[in-house]
């Protein structure tokens, strides 16, 4: 393997002075990218096995002939590469459009899971039990819209009752006991995602399923079954669905330098583990996702599983140094302007990920960002940019005061962030928080 640090200047040339990789559109190179949580480059290797199944991979994978069974072989490496990735075996990858229809696969499950079994599970005491008509959903109130929305949408149409666990307010994690106490008999599915996309903090997952799996031994209860959403931790820390415990696992290429593809970890789906289809079609993917495979994004995914499962250790090293690095850069120039709403006492968090906010009555988020010109970053979520100048809902629910967290700005590192360019990250925001001070 080459070293780490010249594959990381290989990909600053390749992804932004080679205008391969243009966040927001921006043509100019010296625009400094610092929101590879929302989405990241392809990596050159993930684009070369894109094109290289472009071209060579073409046929229909249920097919017999040479095109077809090659196309099927590469999606036979990938599955296998994806598998290696998180820990599991490659008979547990499902492949799906992204992370969202992931999500949404695990929430239908459960429900029809329930909905198959509660006649029997109802009458374990002769309707005495607890249970009601409803399955019960147990998630965080800062999950990723795609697990947040599809729990409305069942409570709302009346398929579901869900309880959001709060987050602590001062360690911005959802806490284990919290989760257990929100437990009922009726309860089927809890979904916590592994790590928080705006603060970076790490969920206690593993001791979730820990302290799930043993009420999961009394006789008298339908299981719970339990689901994590990875897209933001994969790529950046160690993830092994045999640690943590977990029936289901959402896995999102675009995270981790791939194609905006995903998959679905399901532990020994539809024996150990249920998984019911949301789609019927041609049988693909073992009947629980079907449609004609997308070889060429399957293959990228597979490369882009390979590469994370190979270096994650290089990766995470140098994301955590370069954001450390950045959060210095930030304490020397601001002192005691700034608020870090990504550090909370006895909080893990991600390796690439500081949400911090520069206080000042002029200086909320979009205005510090608009007025940068050379940073590319957001102020949360990239899926709720459209959401007006409202402060993050996510930083609300972690006791970020609502001063504060209207100016917070997410910069999220990558793997060829260089110090140099957060040098001058920290310049233009010194240069546009002056201005704007100066314009009030």
């Amino acid at each position: 393997m080459a070293k780490q640090s010249d594959g990381i200047a290989s990909i600053k040339r390749h992804a932004f002075t080679d205008h391969t990789f243009e966040p927001h559109s921006e043509m100019n190179p010296n625009r400094i990218y610092m929101d590879y949580n929302a989405t990241t480059p392809l990596e050159p290797e993930v684009i070369q096995a894109v094109s290289e199944a472009l071209r060579d991979a073409w046929g229909n994978p249920s097919s017999t002939y040479i095109a077809g069974a090659k196309a099927k072989a590469l999606i036979n490496q990938s599955r296998d590469n994806v598998a290696r990735m998180v820990g599991g075996k490659a008979e547990d990858i499902i492949f799906t459009s992204g992370g969202t229809e992931a999500n949404n696969l695990v929430l239908h499950t459960a429900i029809e899971h329930f909905r198959r079994n509660c006649g029997a599970a109802e009458q374990v005491d002769g309707h005495q039990n607890g249970t009601n008509s409803l399955p019960h959903i147990i998630t965080s109130n800062v999950e990723h819209d795609s697990v947040k929305l599809v729990a409305e949408h069942l409570q709302k149409d009346g398929k579901a009752d869900v309880t959001f666990v709060p987050v602590s307010k001062v360690t911005a994690r959802v806490e284990v006991e919290d989760i257990i106490a929100a437990v009922r008999p009726n309860t089927c599915l809890i979904s916590i995602m592994l790590a928080n996309n705006e603060t970076g903090v790490i969920m206690p997952v593993q001791e979730i399923c820990q302290r799930i799996k043993s009420l999961n031994k009394q006789h008298d209860r339908l299981r719970i079954l339990l689901h994590t959403d990875a897209a933001q931790a994969l790529g950046k820390i160690r993830v092994d669905v045999c640690e943590l415990g977990v029936d289901y696992l959402t896995i999102v290429g675009h995270k981790f330098y791939g194609p905006r593809i995903g998959a679905l970890y399901t532990n020994s789906p539809g024996t150990r583990t249920p998984l019911y289809p949301m789609l019927f079609g041609g049988g693909q993917e073992r009947n629980f996702r079907p449609g004609t495979e997308n070889t060429p994004m399957i293959a990228g995914l597979g490369k882009a599983a390979e590469m994370v499962a190979s270096n994650l250790s290089d990766y995470e090293s140098h994301m955590r140094s370069t954001k450390l690095y950045l959060e210095e850069r930030l304490k020397a120039i601001f002192e005691d302007k700034i608020h870090f709403n990504s550090h909370y006492p006895g909080s893990d968090i991600l390796p690439n990920t500081c949400n911090v906010s520069i206080l000042g009555p002029t200086l909320q988020g979009w205005r510090v960002l608009s007025n940068c010109t050379r940073l590319l970053a957001s102020v949360g979520a990239a899926c709720h940019s459209d959401s007006g100048n409202r402060p993050s809902h996510i930083l609300l629910s972690c006791g970020v005061p609502s001063e504060v967290a209207a100016n917070a700005l997410r910069l999220s590192v990558g793997r060829g962030t260089t110090k140099a360019d957060v040098d001058a990250v920290v310049e233009d925001l010194r240069e546009t928080v002056h201005l704007l001070e100066e314009m009030d």
